[in-house]
């Protein structure tokens, strides 16, 4: 252990063992890597990740060393099955919200990829907020209809046109000071949105999830963006394959906002909600209280 006072710092970038760590007292970001001690013990996930609070001391030579992880609030945990057990990558560290951008068409909004995407945020314990980008394409309120059912059951939806200038404010406010996870299928518009937002930012972003998206042979970086307005961006490639790999079938109802509530007032404590009689989720599904869509999206991830 050095005799060096510890700093603290934010991992905002990670490469094949070597974290980038932002601190109040360093004039510049640092090069770390982990102390030897952290890394004892069977591995069985990422020790740190991007968007860590750590303790790191100074070297001699300007680098530094990374001493503790400081406790996490959240993470997005992906399971990496290895030859030699089960491997817990972790995305990202302490992210305050997770934002998923779909567009209002070109290409049509994939709602069952998008519940799939809350299903796995309500899990992970992660505020989500829905953006439906290219709403000058189909107008608001054609927008509204595809996307209304979702802020009834606590998700805010941003409407936004890149191309157009709208909802950019809202945006702005919403990422304001957060560390924002972001997510969404490929061409919906998230680089051009970036852009709209912090010229250069979308193609910062795009080229990290380039190098994610490419595979095990070529090194891939992880990394948090600075908003100029406050906050941090973070592009999480990766949340269809965030398979609900350790959850039973019977837990799923239990993140559906709309169905968590119900369940306890079905005639069965076993009950499937496909059939049985007194079902309390079926009824609210007939009476339109829990939108068809929803429920389908349920029995999809309940059969998985």
């Amino acid at each position: 252990m050095s005799d060096h006072p510890a700093l603290t710092g934010l991992v905002i970038r990670a490469q094949s063992g070597f974290f980038t760590v932002l601190s109040a007292d360093t004039d510049s970001p640092v090069t770390c890597q982990l102390r030897g001690r952290l890394k004892q013990g069977p591995k069985l996930g990422d020790i740190a990740a991007v968007g860590d609070n750590v303790a790191f001391t100074l070297q001699p030579d300007g680098s530094g060393v990374i001493e503790e992880i400081l406790p996490r609030k959240s993470e997005i945990v992906r399971l990496d099955p290895r030859p030699q057990g089960e491997y817990q990558q972790i995305l990202l560290a302490n992210p305050d919200q997770a934002v998923f951008v779909f567009s209002c068409a070109r290409p049509a909004p994939r709602l069952r990829m998008l519940d799939r995407y809350l299903v796995i945020a309500e899990k992970q314990r992660i505020p989500a907020v829905i953006v439906a980008n290219k709403v000058d394409l189909i107008g608001p309120e054609a927008a509204q209809e595809l996307f209304g059912i979702y802020p009834p059951l606590g998700y805010p939806v941003l409407y936004t046109s890149a191309e157009k200038g709208i909802g950019l404010e809202a945006l702005r406010a919403a990422l304001h000071g957060k560390l924002n996870a972001l997510a969404g299928p490929s061409g919906v518009g998230k680089s051009s949105l970036l852009n709209a937002l912090q010229p250069g930012l979308g193609i910062a972003v795009g080229e990290v999830s380039q190098a994610m998206n490419k595979g095990k042979h070529t090194t891939n970086f992880r990394q948090l963006h600075a908003l100029e307005f406050g906050g941090w961006v973070a592009d999480t490639p990766g949340w269809k394959s965030l398979a609900l790999w350790d959850t039973e079938p019977v837990e799923i109802d239990a993140y559906f906002p709309e169905l968590r509530e119900l369940v306890s007032e079905c005639q069965f404590s076993d009950c499937s909600h496909t059939h049985e009689p007194d079902c309390a989720v079926l009824n609210a599904v007939e009476s339109g209280q829990v939108s068809e869509e929803r429920y389908e999206s349920y029995l999809r991830l309940r059969d998985e």
